[in-house]
C-alpha cells in the first residue's frame, strides 16, 4: 500500500510540475488603487486553491464544534432518561428461602 501511496505521491508532483511549466505566462493583478501585481498564472491558480482549502477547513472546524454540542447535549438527555427509568423501576422481589432441616450426626 505505501507503494501505491509513493506512486500517487509521484503522479502528483509530476501534474505540479507540468502545470506550472506550461502556465508560467505572468498575469497582472489589478485591483481598486493597489499598485499592479505581477505573478506568474499557475502561482494565482495554486494560491486561489490553498485559500479554498483553508475557507473549508475552517467551515469544517466550525461544524465539527457544532455536532460536538449536540452530541453532548444529546448524550446528557439519555443519562437524564436513564436516570428516570431507573428511578421508577419496581424495587427487586427478594424470595425467602426456606429452611431445610439440617441432618443430625
Amino acid at each position: 500500500m505505501k507503494i501505491f501511496y509513493l506512486i500517487l505521491t509521484i503522479l502528483f508532483a509530476f501534474f505540479i510540475v507540468t502545470f506550472s511549466q506550461f502556465n508560467a505566462a505572468p498575469v497582472t493583478i489589478k485591483y481598486y488603487y493597489i499598485q499592479d501585481i505581477v505573478v506568474p498564472a499557475y502561482m494565482l491558480i495554486f494560491v486561489a486553491l490553498l485559500v479554498g482549502v483553508i475557507i473549508t477547513g475552517l467551515l469544517g472546524v466550525v461544524e465539527r464544534f457544532r455536532l460536538n454540542r449536540t452530541i453532548s447535549r444529546l448524550n446528557k438527555t439519555v443519562r437524564d432518561l436513564r436516570k428516570e427509568l431507573r428511578d421508577h423501576e419496581a424495587p427487586p422481589m427478594i424470595e425467602e428461602r426456606k429452611k431445610t432441616p439440617e441432618a443430625s450426626p
